[in-house]
């Protein structure tokens, strides 16, 4: 059996950097790494503690650069994230893994996929984005208004992409339901009815100031990355991957899954008709379980 994992909040990375990391569930359990939002942090929305302790999981989450407790790195890519993947499992003694991300953190998971198929065991990828060079796809099309500003300023003028996010991070930062705010026009029912619940609300206020509470240069350097070049080619994944998407979505639009889905060999495409952005957080329970269906632990054999 595996042993307990390390007690650790911060990991420094090869080049000096420091990260900050949670860890929740199992500490002897089966370990995934949960990729947050945008913006996001460590302590953004995941099942409660026992839920993973009783299923035997190791969730582990840390800031992305620029984020939360851990240290900016400009101009990075998608891809990099391998690197601070490989930074935080080598603390924690873990050699093997599964990851999951979320929205902005999908892509992210797809890297690790991508450039560590010797240590992920599978991944999954809810909500997410395909790269912004995607041929043959309309990335903008289905896209919320407000979405398709972002994300093209960031692609077309990234100078004044900042010089727009930094107030308004701070804006979110004393007052984080400002973000969900901004949200609603664009959320379906099935959203509101989400984000409403007052456990999850209480998660996403949380995440979101935490996110941003020190600067808001990881969500700038998020959306740079994502409209940039992710610096992998999905095709090259070969370790298997559940692409789920709610067909509602209007801030990442399930053609972008589809997309994803014609190039990954071994990829699961789930799209629920009914759900939208939000509803990955009900969905992720269940990837949970898929993550760790060829990742058992094996059996302690009989005294």
């Amino acid at each position: 059996m595996r042993d307990l994992v390390p007690t650790l909040d911060r990991v420094r990375t090869a080049d000096g950097r420091l990260l900050r990391v949670e860890c929740s569930g199992d500490p002897c359990g089966r370990p995934v790494f949960l990729l947050h939002g945008m913006p996001g942090s460590r302590v953004g929305p995941r099942p409660r503690s026992m839920f993973l302790y009783q299923r035997g999981t190791l969730l582990i989450s840390y800031d992305r650069p620029g984020y939360g407790g851990s240290d900016r790195r400009p101009g990075r890519r998608v891809v990099d994230v391998a690197e601070d993947v490989t930074a935080v499992a080598d603390a924690l003694g873990l050699d093997r893994f599964a990851v999951v991300g979320r929205s902005g953190g999908a892509p992210h998971a797809l890297a690790c996929a991508a450039v560590l198929p010797d240590r992920v065991t599978r991944a999954a990828a809810l909500v997410t984005l395909a790269p912004r060079d995607a041929e043959g796809l309309d990335w903008f099309a289905g896209m919320a208004a407000s979405n398709i500003d972002e994300f093209r300023t960031a692609f077309t003028d990234p100078d004044r992409f900042v010089a727009r996010l930094i107030p308004r991070s701070a804006a979110i930062r004393s007052d984080p339901a400002r973000l969900l705010e901004e949200l609603r026009e664009d959320l379906t029912d099935d959203d509101r009815s989400i984000v409403s619940d007052n456990g999850i609300r209480s998660m996403l206020m949380r995440n979101y100031q935490e996110a941003l509470r020190t600067s808001p240069y990881g969500w700038i350097d998020d959306a740079l990355a994502l409209t940039g070049t992710w610096g992998f080619d999905p095709a090259e994944i070969r370790v298997p991957v559940l692409l789920w998407h709610g067909a509602k979505d209007a801030f990442s639009p399930a053609s972008h899954s589809s997309w994803l889905a014609d190039r990954i060999p071994r990829s699961t495409s789930i799209v629920e008709p009914s759900a939208a952005h939000f509803g990955a957080l009900r969905a992720l329970p269940n990837v949970l379980s898929w993550l760790l269906a060829d990742t058992a632990l094996p059996q302690t054999p009989p005294l």
